[in-house]
């Protein structure tokens, strides 16, 4: 089987591409390998496929080339796409748009992702952007993230925990939340009665600011929460305690939080680090959006 260098460097892409779907990588494989004049039986065995899959994509990528290793469209229900994939549209519709570009298309993203070896429609991009309530075009952001490669692998372990948590462990969402205004209404509400709505109060008395720390079990939604005065590791260390104390010993831990001080400062770590029961998954810079809680 003969193959351009162009499309090597397409097939090197896909295999590349932590985003690809484990059947386009497998096809591509093939493909690599029959390229290199390995027969198709050693191939199956090498894959553990069958042969006539084997078969079926070499001769597809003689007939159609790379292309040819994409699913074709059907007719009937629409691909149902994974997590991954959804991610993938909402990191790149949140991320700079390329030199020459002023906004994010639904064509342009489609055709960015298919660079990753990605086969997305546009249609399908702007249905997921709808459903994320994320609109590149409207975006207000002061601040960009940039297009960190270390991004995709941060996200996509967050995303496998919350689909897949590892058995027997209890997987805790955790994070701070500092200046929550405290307020109460001016006066009491009004219950509903038959042919009238629940009235409540307009006008609210303001009691300064509050900041908690919290932590949320993912599986069952049920909230760790304390009110805090200072936002520090002294004050984060001491909700791990109390974590540790509340829950049963016998249990793994395994937190999920962000990359702010209190969570990355040297006493923080050293005090994990001292506690094996406690494991940590950082959410990459400037995704909030992938911490639950």
């Amino acid at each position: 089987m003969t193959v351009s260098r162009k499309q090597d460097r397409k097939i090197r892409r896909i295999l590349s591409s932590p985003l690809a779907a484990q059947a386009l990588a497998l096809r591509a494989r093939i493909v690599q390998l029959a390229a290199q004049g390995m027969p198709g039986a050693r191939i199956a065995r090498h894959l553990g496929c069958a042969v006539a899959t084997v078969r079926r994509w070499r001769e597809r990528f003689r007939r159609r080339g790379v292309a040819g290793l994409f699913d074709r469209r059907r007719s009937g229900r629409r691909e149902v796409h994974g997590p991954s994939r959804r991610l993938a549209v909402v990191a790149v519709a949140t991320s700079l748009p390329p030199e020459g570009s002023s906004v994010w298309s639904r064509t342009l993203i489609a055709e960015h992702l298919a660079q990753r070896g990605l086969a997305i429609s546009p249609s399908t991009v702007g249905r997921v952007l709808a459903e994320a309530k994320v609109r590149p075009h409207k975006v207000r952001g002061w601040l960009n993230r940039a297009d960190d490669p270390v991004f995709w692998t941060q996200a996509g372990a967050v995303c496998r925990l919350y689909l897949a948590p590892p058995p027997g462990t209890l997987m805790l969402s955790v994070d701070e939340k500092t200046g929550i205004q405290a307020t109460s209404r001016r006066h009491p509400t009004v219950r509903p009665r038959p042919g009238r709505d629940e009235r409540r109060e307009f006008e609210y008395r303001r009691h300064g600011t509050v900041s908690i720390v919290a932590a949320m079990d993912v599986a069952t939604g049920q909230v760790l929460a304390e009110r805090i005065g200072r936002n520090d590791s002294v004050t984060f260390i001491g909700f791990l305690r109390r974590i540790e104390q509340c829950t049963d010993p016998a249990v793994p831990i395994h937190l999920i939080m962000d990359n702010g001080s209190s969570h990355t400062s040297r006493a923080t770590r050293a005090w994990l680090q001292a506690h094996p029961r406690f494991t940590v998954t950082y959410t990459p810079k400037h995704a909030s959006w992938l911490n639950m809680i």
